[in-house]
């Protein structure tokens, strides 16, 4: 008798009740997004054009799709860990930003960073993920002053290096204008 894969834990309906639409349209010959697994994060985005980007070149490639994102929610386009692994592929404005309110084409700026190899790309390929999280949207408020921390202004390489501890910060040092 074969095992039942239907099984879902009390997390697995309340995660699945509580998750909104994400509604997709799909031109032809597109692909749909997927998950490799049921539990990722990211929807995998595929190339809807054949291309080649050239040694340290890059190029904006068109998904097919367009999206209606849930109110509260940004997609983050973040690049393929294996295509930036095996081939120095990436996403070039890493995360790309999809505002809730866009509903033109998902493109992705995606960066061959290898100095001698093209990469070519073909219709369905998969080039990067779609990531949907919620954002805040603050109210901003214009200070004259901030409130003091610890770490203060200290900013690149403040925490350390690859070799050295963490860096302190000596709190008599006076801040840069």
């Amino acid at each position: 008798m074969p095992a039942d894969t239907s099984t879902t834990t009390a997390a697995d309906s309340a995660s699945a009740q509580a998750a909104p639409d994400l509604r997709i349209q799909v031109a032809p010959g597109a692909s749909m997004p997927t998950r490799a697994h049921t539990d990722d994060a990211g929807l995998d985005l595929a190339s809807a054009e054949d291309l080649e980007i050239p040694p340290g070149g890059r190029a904006l490639v068109d998904t097919g799709l367009a999206v209606a994102l849930p109110p509260g929610t940004v997609g983050m386009v973040c690049p393929r860990s294996g295509l930036a692994a095996k081939h120095g592929i990436t996403v070039l404005n890493g995360p790309g930003i999809v505002d809730a309110g866009y509903r033109g084409p998902v493109k992705v700026a995606l960066h061959n960073t290898d100095p001698i190899e093209s990469f070519a790309l073909q219709r369905g390929d998969r080039i990067a993920q779609l990531v949907v999280v919620p954002f805040l949207a603050p109210v901003l408020e214009q200070v004259d002053e901030l409130d003091d921390t610890q770490r203060a202004d200290a900013g690149f390489g403040s925490s350390g290096g690859f070799t050295a501890g963490p860096a302190t910060r000596d709190p008599a040092q006076s801040k840069e204008a």
